[in-house]
């Protein structure tokens, strides 16, 4: 089984295997050019373009941005991410449409035993053997993580949710519902009751029609 097969199916991975390294070290490069590059540089979406599994047509992600493979991560329609995203994509991660990323977000489908001789061992050429397994993360459709906040390998974000700045999230979130805390949990649904509509001025309404439809 290659290493990467290994990830896909829940095993334990050699990540300093040469195959591994490959993807790794040409997503790094590409990281470091965009990260180089003005926030307005069309050579930017480019260089998305060409690291990651799949991305929609529309996106824009501010930066300084870290994908470890890139290869491993398929972003739908309409994607944004501020400052300092981190997606540490061993296994998949998976973005619907619509996904609005605050600063300083991580994603990490990624994980080491908690034995600590499982996780760390040293061979007798000095090298450290880390033992590493990870699992796929899913965030739905319509989903805002907002600042701060860490998502965790296994998890499922629902379409529609919230969640709110500094949260830690280490469980599934339901659909449609505003979750926080350390650990994340959900709090209630998302209703009709939270909408911003009063806070729109006329004067803005065709700017934000497609946000408001009928205003």
């Amino acid at each position: 089984m290659h290493e990467e097969e290994k990830i896909f199916a829940g095993k334990l991975f050699n990540n300093q295997c040469a195959e591994l390294r490959a993807i790794k070290r040409e997503t790094h490069a590409a990281n470091q050019r965009y990260n180089r590059l003005d926030e307005t540089d069309p050579e930017r979406d480019e260089i998305i373009r060409s690291m990651l599994g799949r991305v929609g047509g529309t996106f824009h992600l501010v930066g300084p941005i870290h994908f470890n493979y890139g290869t491993h991560t398929f972003i739908g329609e309409n994607f944004f991410a501020n400052f300092n995203f981190t997606v540490m994509d061993d296994a998949r991660v998976f973005i619907g449409d619509n996904v609005c990323i605050g600063p300083n977000v991580s994603l990490l489908a990624t994980n080491h035993p908690l034995i600590a001789q499982e996780r760390m061992g040293l061979d007798k050429e000095g090298h450290t053997t880390l033992a590493e397994f990870a699992e796929d993360i899913h965030i739905g459709s319509n989903v805002w993580i907002a600042a701060n906040v860490c998502v965790t390998g296994g998890v499922h974000i629902g379409d529609g949710a919230v969640i709110g700045a500094g949260s830690v999230v280490t469980r599934d979130i339901p659909a449609g519902h505003i979750a926080f805390g350390v650990p994340c949990r959900p709090v209630r649904p998302i209703t009709e009751a939270d909408s911003a509509r009063g806070r729109l001025l006329p004067e803005d309404a065709e700017y934000f029609r497609h946000n408001f439809p009928g205003f």
